[in-house]
């Protein structure tokens, strides 16, 4: 299934979340924390998006509609939501 954003929205593919520490102890999903990262998988036709396929951003923790595509979790956000590009 392929997803364009439409408008001022931007598709970002969230990071996973590493499931166990560093000395090899299990965080149960629930203790997990939600990252606020991720990769610009596609974006909208508006002419105020600033970002681009492939970077990497940060976005506003309460930002956005996630959707599953090809079993990989998304995040729908507007462009307003993209507080940083990371590099």
């Amino acid at each position: 299934m392929k997803v364009n954003p439409i408008g001022d929205r931007v598709l970002v593919k969230l990071e996973e979340v590493e499931e166990k520490t560093a000395s090899g102890i299990f965080i149960p999903q629930t203790a997990q924390e939600k990252t606020q990262t991720g990769i610009v998988e596609a974006v909208g036709d508006d002419e105020s998006i600033t970002v681009k396929p492939g970077q990497k951003v940060m976005y506003d923790k309460y930002a956005g509609t996630t959707i599953k595509v090809d079993g990989k979790d998304m995040l729908l956000v507007r462009m307003s939501d993209v507080m940083a590009i990371i590099e």
